[in-house]
């Protein structure tokens, strides 16, 4: 799996009944890559991975993987509370075909070096997928530092990317100063994208490109091309921003219902946006989609 380009943290549809929408995700999926996407990662947290079922999960990445069937591949994401649990769901994630991996550390519980690479190293040997760490301190509590992660690498050939969200674009010049091409690093926060590949990421995992994939790669390869972003990146950012707060989901499904693609339905224990909340994003979504660049 090469692990480059604007990937979507896939968000996972809802009919009125809070059931999974298949048709619809295969459609979503159809619709980012024929943007330019170079895959997808699906069940993570803007999928609502937390929500659902393992039989759900397993028939998500199927719908998946027969929608787009050699034009990308699919990606799963990999969190449970137990390591058992994610070595089972890694395992059935290579039966649904998908061709990599993001792997979390635990849900809840989180310690010391010694027992997060345990958990991780579980999952990367559980199949001969290729596999994408994806460090967030700020929503898992456990921080995967460039020297932790150079460990993994050296010992595991299976861990190719990294998707690093500590918002630190830092970060990104230290893996590369202890890794050099080793690992292909991803950026995982929206609204850090231009600095993260002038630092040296060749990746985006994305959130708003759920409703603007076009938008999505046209910055992306700007940025990448050393091209000058600073009035698409400009209009994009109030949008991207919204991928950075705890009601990331129901923002970015606002987002999706405002262009045609999708419904603001999210599982509890998360609810629809109400009042002001409502009000003030739909107001970030309407201005950027009245001056909607062409791209």
């Amino acid at each position: 799996m090469n692990w480059t380009g604007v990937m979507p943290a896939m968000t996972t549809a809802f009919r009125e009944d809070l059931s999974v929408d298949h048709d619809f995700v295969a459609r979503h999926a159809v619709w980012m890559v024929d943007a330019g996407c170079t895959g997808i990662v699906a069940l993570g947290s803007l999928g609502e991975g937390a929500t659902l079922t393992l039989e759900e999960k397993a028939a998500i990445l199927k719908t998946s993987v027969k929608a787009l069937g050699n034009r990308a591949p699919v990606a799963a994401g990999i969190s449970a509370l137990s390591t058992a649990e994610a070595v089972k769901l890694a395992k059935m994630a290579a039966d649904q075909g998908c061709q990599g991996l993001m792997v979390l550390p635990p849900y809840v519980y989180s310690t010391d070096w010694r027992e997060m690479k345990a958990h991780v190293e579980a999952i990367l040997r559980a199949t001969p997928l290729s596999c994408m760490l994806y460090n967030n301190p700020v929503a898992y509590k456990t921080d995967f530092l460039p020297e932790q992660i150079a460990e993994l690498a050296g010992e595991n050939s299976n861990l190719v990317a990294v998707k690093e969200s500590s918002a630190d674009v830092r970060r990104v010049t230290a893996l590369r100063s202890i890794l050099g091409n080793r690992l292909r690093i991803l950026v995982g926060v929206d609204d850090l994208i231009v600095e993260g590949i002038a630092a040296g990421a060749v990746g985006w995992i994305a959130g708003l490109v759920n409703a603007f994939p076009r938008e999505s790669v046209a910055l992306f390869n700007a940025a990448q091309r050393g091209q000058d972003t600073s009035k698409l990146y400009s209009w994009f950012l109030p949008l991207l921003r919204l991928d950075t707060v705890p009601k990331f989901v129901q923002m970015i499904k606002l987002a999706q219902a405002a262009v045609g693609m999708g419904n603001p339905r999210v599982r509890p224990p998360r609810l629809q946006l109400e009042g002001a909340e409502l009000r003030e994003t739909k107001a970030v979504i309407q201005t950027a989609l009245a001056n909607q660049p062409k791209v």
